[in-house]
């Protein structure tokens, strides 16, 4: 008789992890930027990163028909540039930076 030609299976294959984001809000909007825009991070600038002080659950990117938390909640705005054009990234809370098409000031300025 000859040994079997049949192959004992290997380990199941793991599902692919997602991909961590940087712990650094400046370089998760660079990155959150990149990929909406379709370009290079390398051609993310950033023109000013600032913490700040929210006026209410909206981080400053209030949209309309919506209710939120009334309360000051610290985060960060990220204002990036492409090709001529800025960007707004807020944050605050536990939420991850994001496009804020319509951004509004922090308490203060």
């Amino acid at each position: 008789m000859t040994p079997s030609s049949a192959q004992t299976p290997g380990p199941t294959p793991r599902p692919t992890d997602p991909p961590t984001l940087p712990a650094d809000p400046v370089e998760q909007a660079k990155a959150a930027l990149a990929g909406h825009l379709g370009v290079d991070q390398s051609q993310v600038t950033v023109v000013s990163s600032d913490e700040v002080t929210w006026r209410d659950g909206s981080l400053g990117c209030p949209e309309p028909g919506m209710f939120y938390t009334q309360a000051l909640i610290p985060g960060t705005r990220t204002i990036l540039e492409v090709a001529g054009k800025q960007y707004h990234y807020h944050s605050g809370g536990n939420r991850a930076p994001f496009l804020c098409e319509n951004p509004q000031p922090p308490v203060g300025g």
